[in-house]
């Protein structure tokens, strides 16, 4: 597998060491969140793209996806959402990533009309990527935690720069075993998305392994070439453990998930 972690994990901490904690740690890749707090947002000017591209280059680290926040699935009208889609997807081009995140945030619509929402949405934004090489990804999360849900809609979709990020918290707290989750997925999975938690009450992010998550029947059977991203949530949880001390440990026990079973 090819290993990345989350700047959720290390929040607000500049580009340059950003990089330096993935080339330092063996990670091949980061996902960069893209928030106004963050030194990666959507204002960022051609000559600041430029700068987040070569440091990135220098460190031989890849930007693997942009995580936004945009809710493809959310009421209201399409155009704001389709118009910050947009410009999420044009900061990945420039940047060089590979996919840029979704949420579904489909509240508590019937699940018919959030699913119609979301396709919409996502087939109208797929053409614009796919012209500029960016795969749009949407995660298991908020109204469509399991697998199921999102593949759901993905499929609805049917275009090859529509897929999914399976997050694994998500699925298991919807009551989704992990083959179930993998299986619908598969198909369309853009990559897997872990971390683990003391429980389904307690989200304080813990270091891999250390808590109740099956993370090893998730990464069964991951290929040599798919991407497993590390988001420790320290952002929403600023008491947890610092990540920077944990990344070593971490890769390392993923390293140990991911090997081939004798």
């Amino acid at each position: 597998m090819k290993l990345a972690f989350s700047t959720l994990g290390v929040p607000g901490t500049p580009v340059a060491e950003v990089v330096r904690l993935a080339a330092g740690n063996g990670y091949q890749g980061v996902e960069l969140r893209v928030h106004p707090e963050e030194p990666v947002h959507l204002g960022l000017s051609s000559l600041e793209r430029a700068d987040v591209v070569e440091a990135f280059k220098a460190g031989g680290v890849e930007i693997l996806t942009l995580a936004g926040y945009v809710q493809v699935a959310a009421e209201g009208d399409d155009e704001p959402v389709l118009a910050e889609l947009s410009e999420l997807v044009k900061l990945a081009r420039d940047l060089g990533a590979s996919y840029v995140r979704v949420f579904p945030g489909g509240g508590d619509q019937e699940q018919a009309e959030a699913d119609a929402t979301a396709a919409r949405r996502l087939g109208a934004a797929a053409p614009a990527a796919a012209d500029m090489g960016v795969s749009i990804l949407l995660e298991t999360h908020d109204s469509h935690r399991a697998g199921l849900d999102v593949a759901r809609v993905v499929a609805t979709v049917g275009h090859p720069r529509v897929g999914a990020i399976w997050d694994v918290l998500h699925t298991w707290l919807a009551g989704e075993e992990p083959a179930a989750s993998r299986a619908v997925l598969a198909p369309h999975l853009g990559y897997v998305q872990v971390k683990d938690v003391a429980s389904a009450d307690d989200l304080t992010p813990l270091p891999l392994g250390s808590g109740v998550l099956p993370l090893a029947e998730c990464l069964d059977g991951t290929g040599p070439d798919t991407w497993v991203c590390w988001e420790y949530e320290k952002r929403w949880h600023p008491g947890a453990a610092e990540l920077p001390g944990l990344l070593g440990a971490g890769r390392e026990h993923l390293l140990r998930l991911g090997a081939p079973k004798q």
